[in-house]
């Protein structure tokens, strides 16, 4: 895999190099942020490790470049500093590095690291199959448009902002980001086991018919758990299946299916919870218009500390301007009929 080593200093640039090439690695290398982009725009670079501090374009600077811009596939950050309190770490993974170093740094474990990120790059295949297994429950209702795209990416922002949070740093990192923003989308993947009679009804459910259509957590917690057992250490699968049996689980503990309450319920249930509800409420179906940002908005604040974390909701309150743009971008394209 061909690597982009930045940094201003020669002689880091040459032992990286020399360490990374004893696995087989193909090294290009750049002073300063500039050349880096540069490099990176000729498409052939998944991987950076990049020094903080800089001439021109600094290793911040950099990492918030690559993010906003468009590369052709996902280039996976590994920023080095001697910078090492917890602040400069946040700052680092809020620009968009995906794994932080503190010189002086050790050859072998960034060589480790460097096998970590291959390993994740990877994920990107599965990750387009995933999604297309999660669309096509989607498939079967021709009036839920964008759902998936607009749920993964508020997950995402929620994630990033709770990131923030001193009560949530030691829990959410570039990792747990990049696994959240990867397996919302198998929130609903158990509606493949309900009959579209029940799933696609133009109207409100029984008592009956609702519980019904409540087993679609667990029937996709086992679809997930039987993966699991083939792969017991897959954090991917570990997360997807926590995600598809708790996101209707309720921070008071009146949700379903097993009634968890506050912290009992995963995180990553936790955060899809309220991204899922605030895509329903403002999106359109046929048995309802869709709800102004400002009404969906009420009633996400009305239901903190009964159906969300309320932690969750300050980070929707820190990321509003994102889900509205979220929202516009990924807003569906034929409107379903009322």
């Amino acid at each position: 895999m061909l690597i982009l080593v930045v940094d201003d200093e020669e002689v880091i640039c040459a032992l990286i190099e020399w360490a990374l090439q004893l696995d087989g690695h193909e090294i290009v290398t750049a002073t300063n942020g500039r050349e880096a982009l540069e490099i990176l725009a000729q498409g052939n670079c998944r991987i950076v490790i990049s020094d903080w501090m800089m001439p021109e374009v600094s290793g911040i600077t950099l990492c918030r470049s690559i993010r906003e811009g468009e590369f052709g596939a996902y280039v996976y950050i590994i920023l080095v500093s001697s910078h090492s309190n917890q602040a400069d770490v946040v700052a680092g993974l809020s620009a968009g590095a995906d794994d932080f170093m503190t010189k002086p740094f050790d050859l072998n474990e960034l060589r480790m690291r460097v096998r970590a990120a291959e390993r994740i790059l990877g994920l990107e295949t599965k990750d387009v199959t995933i999604f297309t297994l999660a669309k096509s429950v989607e498939a079967r209702d021709v009036h839920s448009g964008n759902h998936l795209d607009r749920v993964r990416r508020y997950t995402r922002a929620l994630g990033e902002r709770l990131a923030l949070q001193p009560k949530f740093r030691g829990q959410i990192n570039g990792d747990y980001l990049r696994l959240l923003y990867m397996t919302s989308p198998l929130h609903d993947i158990g509606k493949l086991s309900i009959e579209d009679a029940l799933l696609l009804k133009p109207g409100r459910l029984t008592a009956d018919e609702f519980e019904v259509m409540k087993t679609h957590t667990i029937k996709g917690a086992e679809t997930l758990e039987a993966a699991l057992s083939q792969d017991p250490n897959s954090a991917f699968l570990q997360m997807a299946r926590d995600i598809a049996i708790t996101h209707h689980e309720r921070f008071d503990g009146t949700g379903y299916p097993n009634g968890l309450a506050g912290d009992a319920i995963p995180l990553s249930g936790r955060i899809v919870a309220l991204a899922d509800v605030y895509d329903a409420l403002t999106s359109r179906r046929v048995y309802k218009d869709a709800f102004p940002h400002r009404q969906a908005r009420s009633l996400i604040l009305s239901g903190s500390s009964t159906q969300f974390d309320p932690d969750i909701v300050d980070a929707f309150l820190a990321a509003e301007s994102e889900f509205l743009a979220i929202r516009q971008e990924f807003a569906d394209e034929v409107p379903a009929v009322v």
